[in-house]
């Protein structure tokens, strides 16, 4: 053993060469001693353990077997030391100023995403609230103020409303995004680098910027700095202009904010919502907001045309010196429910009118409010109930009803006037309803059609048939069974396939479906209980669900075997003719199966291509569930794992199981029975002695069985 030391092939020569070097004292001065044989604590973890020695490379982990993973091209590359996998794992944990890095594939952000979009929703619903602040006075002289009660609950929602905005602003900056260069080949690769998130937002004018415009506050600026000042100032006309500018300015951009917040949002995770009937309730909520809107501007437009006629009225008059088209107070704190003042209409005009003003004003009320003057109003003559009342509820919900139907029937009830501005309004809520009909409804028409797909189909399916069973006059008992069998399948099914809904899917994943599915209830079938995961899963991969009727034969006797069945749910009747026109049954219930001849014929050797007879006739007692496995299928199955097939186990549990052996195994015991019964009675049994009817079935099946004992080709 000494002079084998000094070869240059020397084992502990070599491992020391292979040894990766350490830095530290002590294990330096180890390396001194060279003919010393190397220490145990220092071999190699792969090469010291039993079996076939496995592959690493010349540096060992002392402590720990190393976990490698191939890479295309090169060798093996450890895992935890691979550098690319560091940074992803660092740049994932990385946080700053902002937050950590958030995945935006998680249930944490497409939950957000929802919360937001019912957000943006919200918006683009408060914003025509701010229209209704405008009201006219019913003092005794009608005047224009500001409803400062609505303008504050408004204003106050909308704040809340854009802070959860900024919300989704501070989340975008540190929300990981798709890089657009790795959308070459796949889905794409998501970007973790923080700075590099807060970059791409900031500098995307869709992004950080468009969030921040749709959410300035045009809206609370203007009512509360300009139009006090205006109304003041009687400019009606340049108050409808800023507001209908507003709107155009800020709203319409909201809207296509939130389109393509939705189309950002449905990029990476590929929905947002993903149901039918989430789609369902979005065309609605989009539909009645496109409702509110149309009649928030009908309410603004009203007004001004109610201004023009008490303008008019007073230069027609003369009176424009007594009376005012703004009220004493240009904000106007109204409380929730009307007061005594409110009810006459004198809390916000003020009490500082004389006796001429109060009788021109009412005159004016008269003209201009309650419609007996001739002043042409054309679409606007539905608003001034709407307009003279001083219910809350009724200027908003009136306007959003007219709203409705207007859209509905694309303007069919509009008449106007030969006003240019009255003119576009009403060729433009012509054309949006149009518009809102071919996508929204169309989108709602398609929602439905999907829900009520399937139940349509049926109804077609049935009525074909029905026309088919009459055109070749099939006898009442043969209809009646092919309606049962098509309502058994749509109550099990609902009328799909389930195996032809799945095939397109990944190898991978369609195996886990369909283990999913099938493996509870094959495993219920005792002669797969106890076999292999792998065998399981090739079966599962190959069954196919099967459904049949009250009285439907599966097979007769005789017939060639062309699946094995397992029953699942249901009872399945046997009957086997035997000589001089007798019949043995028996009855099988779930966990049974039928066409246990395949399996002899898959395990004979040598092979017949010939399919098997079958033994019995086998009938469903009730409609039935089960599972079927095809000749070639379960051959394939047998061929390849045929030393678990060819076990003593599962030979003694098919015979166990097995309809033709329990038969055969059943009139054997009750001769023995009778036999041993007759002995220990002292009776002799010969051939002549006189028996009753039953004891001369038996020995003729006994007879019978004996001669012809089943043979499954299982030894």
């Amino acid at each position: 053993m000494s002079s084998l030391s000094n070869l240059p092939f020397s084992l502990p020569r070599w491992f020391r060469a292979l040894q990766k070097p350490n830095s530290s004292p002590s294990n330096s001065s180890s390396d001194d001693n060279e003919s010393g044989p190397v220490p145990a604590s220092f071999e190699c973890y792969a090469c010291t353990q039993p079996g076939a020695p496995a592959f690493h490379s010349t540096s060992c982990d002392k402590a720990h077997q190393p976990e490698w993973e191939a890479s295309a091209g090169s060798s093996l590359i450890p895992i935890r030391r691979r550098p690319d996998l560091l940074n992803h794992r660092r740049l994932r944990n990385n946080s700053w100023a902002f937050g950590p890095v958030l995945d935006p594939r998680s249930k944490r952000v497409h939950r957000w995403n929802r919360a937001l979009l019912l957000a943006r929703a919200l918006a683009l619903a408060v914003d025509p609230l701010f229209f209704y602040a405008l009201s006219i006075g019913r003092a005794g002289a009608p005047c224009l103020y500001m409803d400062g009660g609505l303008a504050a609950a408004v204003t106050a929602l909308r704040t809340c409303v854009d802070a959860v905005h900024l919300v989704h602003v501070w989340l975008q900056l540190r929300l990981a995004y798709v890089s657009r260069e790795s959308l070459v080949v796949g889905c794409g690769k998501l970007v973790w680098d923080p700075r590099t998130i807060a970059a791409h937002y900031v500098k995307s004018l869709k992004g950080f910027w468009f969030d921040l415009f749709v959410i300035l506050p045009v809206p609370q600026i203007v009512f509360w700095l300009v139009v006090p000042r205006l109304i003041k100032a009687e400019q009606i006309k340049l108050i409808m202009t800023i507001l209908l500018l507003m709107f155009l300015f800020q709203f319409l951009p909201k809207v296509y904010h939130s389109l393509c917040t939705m189309k950002r949002m449905q990029k990476v995770t590929g929905y947002v919502f993903g149901t039918i009937w989430w789609g369902f309730a979005l065309n609605l909520i989009a539909y009645f907001i496109a409702s509110h809107v149309a009649g928030g501007c009908w309410y603004v437009l009203a007004i001004q045309r109610v201004a023009m006629c008490l303008k008019q009225q007073c230069e027609k008059e003369g009176t424009c010196g007594l009376v005012s088209l703004s009220c004493s107070k240009e904000i106007c704190y109204r409380l929730p429910f009307p007061t005594a003042d409110d009810l006459y209409g004198n809390s916000c005009a003020g009490h500082n009118l004389t006796a001429a003003a109060k009788e021109v004003g009412q005159k004016n009320f008269a003209v201009c409010l309650n419609g007996e003057g001739s002043f042409p109003y054309g679409i606007y003559r539905w608003a001034l109930p709407v307009i003279s009342s001083n219910s809350l509820a009724v200027k908003i919900l009136y306007p959003i009803f007219w709203g409705l139907m207007t859209l509905s029937t694309f303007g069919n009830e509009l008449e106007p006037t030969s006003h240019w501005l009255e003119v576009i309004f009403s060729i433009i809520i012509v054309l949006s309803g149009l518009m809102l009909f071919t996508l929204l409804i169309g989108n709602i028409q398609v929602f439905l059609h999907a829900v009520m797909s399937r139940k349509r189909k049926m109804q077609l399916r049935c009525r074909d048939i029905e026309w088919w069973m009459k055109r070749r006059q099939l006898p009442s008992r043969l209809r009646w069974r092919v309606r049962q069998y098509e309502h058994q399948r749509w109550a099990a099914m609902r009328g799909e396939d389930e195996m032809e809904m799945i095939k397109d899917l990944p190898e991978g994943l369609r195996r886990d479906i369909r283990r999913h599915l099938c493996l509870d209830l094959i495993k219920q079938v005792p002669l797969f209980h106890n076999l292999d995961d792998l065998i399981l899963d090739n079966i599962c991969d190959r069954v196919k669900p099967m459904v049949f009727s009250t009285g439907e034969k599966i097979v007769r006797e005789g017939d060639p075997v062309q699946r094995m069945v397992f029953i699942v749910r249901g009872h399945i009747g046997s009957s086997q003719n035997l000589s001089k026109g007798n019949v043995a049954t028996c009855t099988l219930g779930p966990g049974n199966f039928l066409g246990d001849e395949l399996l002899s014929w898959c395990l004979r050797r040598p092979f017949i291509d010939r399919l098997p007879a079958s033994s019995a006739t086998f009938e469903c007692f009730e409609p039935t569930e089960a599972f079927g496995l095809d000749a070639q299928h379960l051959r394939y199955i047998t061929d390849h794992f045929r030393y678990k097939f060819a076990s003593e186990r599962l030979k003694r549990t098919a015979r166990y199981y097995s309809t033709n052996w329990r038969t055969w195994a059943a009139v054997n015991i009750q001769l023995a029975w009778r036999r041993y019964k007759a002995r220990t009675q002292s009776r002799i049994i010969t051939a002549g002695s006189e028996m009753g009817d039953s004891e001369r079935k038996l020995r003729l099946y006994a007879a019978v069985f004996m001669s012809i004992k089943p043979h499954d080709h299982l030894e």
